[in-house]
């Protein structure tokens, strides 16, 4: 067996102190606010809340229910509105107050 060694024209040069980074790399900008999101968000949430209040009140019987049968649909869609809207409503809340550890970069955006 016979090793050969091959040579590589591959010329190494000294890397400079210098690493190529600029300190305007790392500035975070200010998320943009998505607006569409919150509106839609927003949208949820108060459509839930009046869907789960009259849901509420038809199944407890201080609304007259003459088709009962459409309580249970109403505090469903109420809460599959309610739910994700009240969510997405306290992020953005919470991301305008500024507090810590709340983004607007948390709400997808539609863009």
């Amino acid at each position: 067996m016979k090793t050969t060694m091959i040579r590589s024209k591959v010329k190494y040069e000294k890397v400079s102190p210098d690493d190529g980074y600029i300190d305007a790399q790392f500035i975070k900008l200010p998320p943009k606010v998505p607006w569409r999101a919150i509106f839609l968000a927003t949208f949820l949430f108060s459509v839930g809340t009046v869907l789960l209040v009259i849901g509420s009140l038809l199944f407890t019987g201080y609304i007259d229910v003459k088709y009962a049968d459409r309580t249970y649909p109403m505090l469903i869609l109420g809460s599959l509105m309610f739910i994700p809207g009240f969510y997405h409503v306290r992020i953005a809340y919470y991301a305008w107050k500024g507090y810590r550890g709340y983004s607007f970069d948390d709400i997808p955006d539609f863009d």
